[in-house]
């Protein structure tokens, strides 16, 4: 301890360290056995998949740096970290103090606290990051994707500080970073563009204008926006306006810059990107294509390589195209260049993400290309092992993002949470699970809600696409929300098979939103058959309790049971009987045949139904409510005794009560604006207040009209899901 406090106070006086930073290293000092952590043991962090990601043939070792320090969290720092131990190359992560005992600074050799919850004063301080760059001595530094990882004065700065940054260089990021530029070299370097206005948009009278000089549909963008934060779709005038405002004040929140550009909005069509790789010495490849069209809040939601809609010729241009423009601004390391494609394969650049990928795991999983190991070799001035011919599809694969949100309010609001038990499915073959959490692990109101990057590989994408399906099945996610159930819909839709997928296909496949998987016949079945077999189970264990209190005389010497469930609205009369491991049943006519090994308590229920493998997952499981998550959805059978049945028919409806007079958030946030004041008259449909959360904005409008009689909540203040911010009377 007294050799720890000595080396503080000379890290000290070498480096002026803050006050603040002095006492995180101190507390990082003090906890160095933590961080020694056996990662080996940590379920989250064995190796991301059960096939080799990475290159097929390890090369000959390679000086590149000592020390490198991740300017990121979550499941992207995790990510890197790993790359870097492959390397024999010591990390440092950085946390914030809510993230102290986050599973990236556990993984990492050393980490340092760089400031309080929220980003600004953490992530984005990028003093703070620069004085734990000094005080562990690290030459290198990789900003993942989000935060300060296309920020060009970072890049400038830790260049100043003889540091190299793992990305492109500062040009290549202010030139890429900013919309407007990015079009006009787009342009220059014969890329196709998007028809619209070239310039800054200087108020939302201009973007009227320019609009209707356009021809709707238009798209109003932030000019250094990204990742759906920034971006509206206007059809009219009003819808200009609205997006105007709300653009800008998203692009201020997120990138402190409210600068808007406005170009032709693309109907129906196909998001399609392009990995890119150069060196610092001439040479570049393309990675092939992500097909990343699924997407909400154009966000994207699921993604796969490659894409079933191109051919090998417009492959190559888009291939072609990406390069020319990467190397127009003397870009070197990994970058993606992002398109829109029409239904005649047209295609038309949409912007440039200078960094890694958030979907870079299906390029690696069919290249056998390791980025984050390419990007650390070309950042330390190696040349690419490999040419544009050596680039392979080997199979298929599919990433489903995995996110602690509601995907029954908007396609994914975000929930917040602790996760009391968590369960990867890495017996799945071809899985590969990126995360940044564990059991026991927090999801916060302050960073992104992501649980896990999901992947799987195959040899075709029938393969992929199957795997995925296990793999959400079996995946145990309790203590938050999850949007499991939306990602697994969508993965048997007929379309979504069959390729015929756009960006509107949530929209399209849910216009009145989603609202949970409709079961078939068989799956029905399939849930009515996990339904009795939990019930019985438990009660026939009962049984073997003296005096307990579950135990019926209807079951003592029973050998079949005649049972009522109901499933919503509709009863279903079931009779039932066991076989030695087989539970035989009677489904209003239909003989339905389960075996399993499971016990009633596991969490996850393996089952043989008529033949069919079926994964469903026991949710809870009380005296006759029974909740069972099956084809990602999670169900409520009601099961009774066919006397306990008769009883329930005679008891009356709980009557509905009106929420309309209550204005409630639907996610944990901030309040941004409230538009009414008490004693204001209002109209049904009238917006009434925006929340924040996760730096998006979202509109609540008035249930009802009439005259607002409380208001309990004022801006700035944090709001939970369902809170009341007012009501109308």
């Amino acid at each position: 301890d007294l050799k720890a406090t000595a080396a503080m106070s000379g890290l000290q006086r070498s480096f002026g360290l803050r006050p603040f930073l002095q006492r995180s290293l101190q507390l990082q000092h003090s906890r160095l056995p933590f961080n020694k952590v056996d990662t080996t043991a940590l379920p989250s962090i064995s190796l991301v998949s059960r096939r080799n990601y990475a290159s097929k043939q390890e090369p000959p070792k390679e000086k590149t740096f000592d020390k490198i320090l991740i300017a990121n969290r979550g499941e992207i720092a995790c990510r890197v970290i790993k790359s870097c131990k492959k390397m024999g190359i010591k990390s440092v992560a950085v946390h914030s103090d809510v993230d102290s005992n986050a599973l990236h600074a556990r993984m990492a050799d050393e980490a340092v606290c760089v400031g309080t919850a929220p980003s600004r004063d953490s992530y984005l301080r990028m003093d703070r990051i620069l004085d734990a760059i000094k005080a562990t001595g690290a030459q290198a530094v990789h900003p993942g994707y989000g935060f300060l990882s296309e920020n060009r004065e970072f890049a400038k700065a830790l260049k100043e500080n003889g540091v190299t940054f793992i990305g492109p260089p500062a040009r290549a990021i202010e030139a890429m970073g900013d919309k407007i530029e990015s079009k006009l070299i787009a342009k220059n370097a014969k890329v196709n563009t998007i028809p619209g206005f070239d310039g800054v948009v200087k108020d939302v009278d201009e973007a009227v204008k320019i609009a209707n000089d356009i021809g709707y549909p238009v798209m109003i963008k932030a000019s250094a926006g990204g990742g759906g934060k920034g971006m509206r779709i206007a059809w009219n005038d009003d819808d200009t306006r609205e997006g105007f405002r709300f653009s800008s004040q998203e692009a201020a929140s997120s990138f402190g810059d409210d600068r808007l550009l406005i170009e032709k909005f693309i109907d129906n069509p196909r998001h399609i990107e392009i990995q890119v790789l150069l060196d610092q010495h001439g040479n570049g490849v393309f990675l092939n294509e992500r097909e990343c069209s699924i997407q909400r809040r154009n966000q994207k939601v699921v993604e796969e390589a490659p894409s079933t809609f191109l051919d090998p010729e417009t492959r190559a241009a888009m291939g072609e195209q990406a390069l020319a423009l990467a190397t127009a601004v003397g870009y070197f390391s990994a970058g993606t260049v992002e398109f829109l494609v029409d239904s005649k394969r047209n295609f038309y650049f949409l912007e440039m993400n200078t960094r890694l990928q958030v979907e870079h795991p299906i390029t690696e999983c069919i290249t056998g290309v390791d980025l984050v190991r390419e990007m650390i070799r070309v950042a330390a001035g190696y040349k690419l092992p490999f040419k544009q011919s050596d680039i392979p599809i080997d199979g298929w694969a599919v990433e489903c993002r995995v996110y602690a949100e509601d995907p029954y309010k908007s396609f994914g609001l975000p929930s917040t949470g602790r996760l009391r038990q968590y369960k990867e499915p890495l017996h799945v073959p071809g899985v590969r699970v990126d995360t940044g959490v564990v059991e026991g692990s927090e999801i916060s109101v302050y960073y992104d809600p992501m649980i896990c990057k999901l992947v799987t590989h195959g040899k075709n994408r029938t393969v992929a696409i199957n795997n995925m399906k296990d793999a959400l099945d079996s995946y145990v996610i309790r203590g938050v929300n999850h949007n499991v159930s939306l990602l697994r819909d969508v993965l048997r839709n007929q379309d979504f098979i069959k390729g015929n997928i756009t960006t509107k296909f949530l929209y399209e496949k849910y216009p009145e939103g989603f609202h949970g998987t409709t079961l078939n016949d068989t799956q029905r079945n399939e849930l009515i058959a996990g339904a009795c077999y939990i019930y019985l189970k438990k009660l026939l264990q009962s049984q073997n309790y003296l005096n307990s209190k579950n135990q019926t005389s209807l079951l003592e010497k029973s050998t079949s049971w005649n049972l009522t469930i109901v499933l919503g609205d509709v009863s279903y009369d079931v009779v039932t009987r066991f076989d030695k491991n087989n539970l035989i049943l009677n489904i209003d006519g239909m003989k339905v045949t389960m075996k399993s090994e499971s016990s009633f308590a596991s969490l996850v229920l393996d089952a043989d139904i008529n033949g069919n493998k079926v994964t469903m997952q026991t949710i809870s499981h009380k005296q006759h409510d029974i909740r069972i998550q099956h084809c990602g959805t999670v169900f409520n059978p009601v099961v009774y005794t066919q006397k306990e049945a008769d009883y329930v028919a005679l008891m009356p409806e709980k009557p509905k009560i009106d929420l309309s007079p209550f204005l409630t958030s639907p996610m944990p946030g901030v309040l941004f604006s409230i538009a009414c004041e008490v004693g204001q008259e209002v109209s049904e449909g009238e917006e009434l207040a925006v929340i924040e959360a996760m730096k998006m904005q979202n509109s609540l409008f008035a249930g009802k009209s009439g005259k607002v009689k409380k208001v309990f909540f004022k801006p700035g203040d944090s709001v939970g899901e369902n809170d009341v911010i007012l009501e109308i009377e």
